[in-house]
């Protein structure tokens, strides 16, 4: 099939734009970016796509939702220009991404789940015994502090670092976030959101949807690579 593939059927760029809801110019762009590969031109200079050439577009859009637009053009030009093992290793990458993304996710729903409430009593601790209650050294609460972690006010009198009960319930998810191996500037927009929403418990919808993002790029992934795969095997065809 390859060979008639490629042959039959010259298609203008306006037949491959319909199918997508694309301008034609869109389609143009595609084959300068190496998206799709070089099109035949006729005598007066218009160009003449194939099947092949449709077949490379579905697979690009196929794979922007699980890779986003830029690596998919990466993956797609790598491919048009031979460098197959290039295109596997930016497939690789996004599936390692997702891995990651994955585990961060676990490691943050384990984290909040360990939390206990914000007592509504104050429950201020000065900085030793918040750090010994943690296991942890007071130089690491100070360096949680300027990394914007923690934010203690000072006592009045003394000019001392006065932990609140927010205060310790964010040392604590840094603590467990920090035994999980994730750097500080990853933790910043967690505390950030448990801060915004007053809370861990608004934060449950947010880690349910988190968790149903990560599963749609998953099954886009695999949609992305079901439709290369399609490409490359006409791509193979058409080179014997």
């Amino acid at each position: 099939m390859g060979r008639n593939l490629q042959n039959r059927d010259r298609l203008r760029p306006v037949d491959l734009a319909r199918e997508h809801g694309l301008s034609t110019q869109a389609v143009r762009n595609y084959e300068a970016d190496g998206i799709l590969p070089a099109a035949e031109r006729s005598p007066h200079g218009y160009r003449a796509y194939t099947p092949l050439h449709a077949l490379a577009l579905r697979a690009f859009l196929a794979l922007v939702p699980g890779h986003g637009h830029a690596t998919a053009t990466s993956i797609m030009a790598a491919v048009n220009r031979g460098a197959i093992d290039d295109a596997l290793r930016l497939i690789d990458e996004s599936h390692a991404q997702l891995l990651d993304d994955r585990r961060t996710l676990q490691a943050t729903t384990a984290a909040l789940r360990d939390l206990e409430p914000v007592p509504q009593e104050r429950g201020d601790l000065f900085v030793g015994p918040l750090a010994g209650k943690l296991g942890v050294r007071p130089a690491t609460l100070r360096k949680w502090e300027r990394a914007g972690l923690l934010k203690p006010e000072r006592d009045p009198r003394t000019g001392y670092r006065v932990y609140s009960a927010a205060d310790a319930r964010d040392a604590k998810l840094t603590r467990q976030l920090r035994r999980g191996g994730y750097p500080l500037e990853r933790i910043a927009p967690l505390i950030e959101q448990v801060r915004s929403a007053g809370g861990v418990v608004p934060l449950e919808s947010a880690l349910r949807d988190w968790h149903d993002r990560l599963a749609a790029r998953g099954r886009a992934l695999l949609a992305g690579a079901a439709a290369l795969d399609s490409y490359l095997g006409e791509l193979a065809g058409n080179s014997e």
